[in-house]
Formats: C-alpha cells, sequence, structure tokens
C-alpha cells in the first residue's frame, strides 16, 4: 500500500486543482458549495497527514473519515465521511485486493444507508458501485480509474432522484453529478499514488 500522507497530498491535491470545475457542476444542479466544501475538508486532512499516516491504515481511514465528516459540510461531508469510516471498520490491517474490495463493497451499503439513496439516481454511488466491480474482477488501477472517469460521465443523461438536484427533475438531465465527479477525481488520485509506487 502506498505511503499514507502520500495518498493524502495526492487527494487533497487532485480535490484543490478541481475545486471550480466541481463548483461549477454543483452550481448547475445543486447549491453551488460542493467545490469549496471538498477542498476545505481534504485540506484538514492535509493539515493532519502525518498524525494519521502515524496509524495503523483502518485507524487511520477512521481519522480521515471524521475529519471530512466535521470539515466538508453540506451533504457531502457526512456522505464522504460515512466512506471513509466505513473503509476503516471493514479494512484488515494488511490489506489485499480481496480484503479492499470486500471493505468497499461494505462501505458503498454505509454511503447508500446514509444518503438513503441506491445506484441509478445519480449520485456518487453510480461512481463507487462499478469500481468496487472493477476492483472486484482485478483490473489495474489505471483501468479502475477509467471506470470511476466513465461512471461519473454515464450520470450526465440521468435524472437525479437524490439529493438537491432531484428538486429540479427533468432539469438536472444534462449535467454530471459533483459528487460522482469528486468520487471519480479521488479514486484516479489513490490509483494514481498506488500504481507509481
Amino acid at each position: 500500500m502506498a505511503d499514507f500522507s502520500r495518498l493524502i497530498a495526492a487527494t487533497a491535491d487532485t480535490i484543490a486543482a478541481h475545486a471550480e470545475e466541481l463548483t461549477a457542476l454543483d452550481q448547475a444542479i445543486g447549491d453551488g458549495d460542493h467545490g469549496l466544501n471538498m477542498k476545505r475538508g481534504f485540506e484538514a486532512v492535509r493539515a493532519e497527514a502525518k498524525g494519521f499516516a502515524a496509524k495503523p491504515l483502518p485507524e487511520a481511514l477512521k481519522a480521515v473519515g471524521t475529519k471530512l465528516v466535521m470539515t466538508v459540510g453540506g451533504a457531502s461531508g457526512p456522505l464522504f465521511g460515512t466512506l471513509f469510516l466505513a473503509l476503516g471498520k471493514e479494512m484488515p490491517g494488511e490489506p489485499d485486493r480481496a480484503g479492499l474490495a470486500t471493505a468497499l463493497g461494505k462501505a458503498i451499503e454505509a454511503v447508500a444507508a446514509r444518503g438513503k439513496s441506491q445506484i441509478g439516481q445519480k449520485t456518487m454511488l453510480d461512481v463507487l458501485q462499478p469500481v468496487y466491480e472493477a476492483l472486484a474482477q482485478g483490473k489495474t488501477a489505471e483501468e479502475i480509474a477509467d471506470v470511476a472517469d466513465k461512471a461519473a460521465d454515464a450520470t450526465v443523461p440521468m435524472k437525479a432522484l437524490r439529493g438537491r438536484a432531484s428538486f429540479l427533475g427533468e432539469r438536472s438531465i444534462g449535467h454530471m453529478d459533483a459528487g460522482a465527479r469528486s468520487t471519480a477525481l479521488l479514486v484516479r488520485a489513490v490509483a494514481e499514488t498506488v500504481e507509481g509506487h
């Protein structure tokens, strides 16, 4: 597993680099604060990277999740926080691919329960589920990142059925879901960091 502090830096850098894009996506069908909220959360995680990286991986993931819940705000804080908290709860100390896939599967269930949402409702779940399947099928890190990007693109023609965007009904069609995009960005950041080391 790549050095955890390197993973934190990669994810924080990616979110910071795409904060304006995420905000623009969210302005189209949401509150318009997704990019700023995510950037704030991941910068808060970055500020404590050293302490987090010193913990065993499951504890480190839980610490990241707690920090995101406390700092991201909006609907995204609890959802992304839940993702990391559940990953930490389910992750074996020395994860192999099977352990990682199992943990991600459980984390997806936790996010779905927290957001009262399911696949096909134009949310981050529409990226997480294909990523889980790609991981379980043994695809490479690069292939998994590509799957995530395509899954985020696939939210464009969907009608939003959950979250703020669902109030727009048909008008939510034709826009990418900001949560799906930020999930894909995080997947690629992690995949490229793991691949590179």
